[in-house]
């Protein structure tokens, strides 16, 4: 079977957790299977509850999600599921095994695979991540950033084709987030996954293909990144600050200077 275009298509998507608090409001939106999505905005707008819902971990009162071409409903969901991983702000909250391997391990366990096939998994997907050397050591032994590949590989190794970041980064320092970044960046370049970060951090939104601005429950702005970056309106209400590298372009256009060749892709309409 042919391989969906879309990893998520929605239409009209409406939550609310009380009927007279609306959290999310006719969202319509497709995202391309293997593309990277940023999805942006003020605190309080709908971020992660949207990420539940495309996780299969809440049901929207209204609208349709559609996951790989299959209409995402109760009955669906415990197939949907599994294709989906989720990775969380505080990788503490995912940790049930008391060693790395037997938490890599853990969500296996319940796919009947063969110990081999379980063996292997662990085996490769810690390789990848960096972290064959810790799959000994107490969860509680290992930096923040050891904690969140140890979280990812868990994730990976059950093989889901689209995994979503929930404010997974936020937590690092600027090493274990630049660390997590460039394996994210693979993560796309292999054309494997379809990711969606739910993020405040400028260097994840630049790195992604796509950003999607929420804002009071609705979509605000579905752009680049580097248009996003050049809405000075956009930016002040999710309180973002552009990258150094951006606004570097942005000064050297002031003064009528050409900085295009800094930021490779930039298309921030020039004013």
């Amino acid at each position: 079977m042919a391989a969906a275009a879309y990893a998520y298509e929605l239409d009209g998507v409406s939550f609310a957790y009380t009927p007279d608090t609306p959290v999310l409001d006719e969202v319509t939106l497709r995202i391309a299977s293997g593309s990277w999505v940023s999805i942006v905005g003020p605190n309080g707008c709908g971020k992660s509850t949207l990420a539940k819902l495309l996780g299969g971990l809440l049901a929207a009162n209204s609208g349709t999600i559609v996951v790989e071409g299959r209409e995402l409903t109760q009955d669906s969901v415990w197939e949907i599921r599994p294709r989906i991983g989720m990775v969380f702000q505080n990788p503490d909250n995912q940790f049930i095994g008391s060693t790395v391997e037997e938490d890599i391990a853990f969500g296996l366990e319940g796919r009947c695979l063969s110990r081999e096939e379980m063996t292997d998994r662990v085996q490769r997907y810690a390789e990848k991540l960096e972290i064959s050397h810790l799959l000994t050591k107490h969860p509680a032994e290992l930096s923040g950033g050891q904690k969140q590949r140890v979280a990812l590989a868990s994730i990976l190794a059950m093989e889901p084709g689209i995994i979503i970041f929930d404010e997974a980064s936020s937590m690092l320092d600027e090493k274990a987030r630049s660390e997590l970044l460039h394996i994210w960046q693979d993560m796309r370049s292999s054309g494997d996954y379809t990711l969606i970060s739910i993020t405040h951090d400028a260097e994840e939104i630049m790195a992604s293909d796509r950003a999607i601005v929420l804002r009071g429950g609705a979509i605000a702005a579905d752009t680049a990144p580097a248009e996003l970056f050049g809405e000075e309106e956009l930016l002040h209400a999710c309180r973002l600050i552009a990258p150094y590298r951006v606004r570097l372009v942005q000064e050297l256009r002031k003064r009528g200077l050409d900085g295009d060749g800094i930021l490779p892709g930039w298309q921030t309409r020039r004013r």
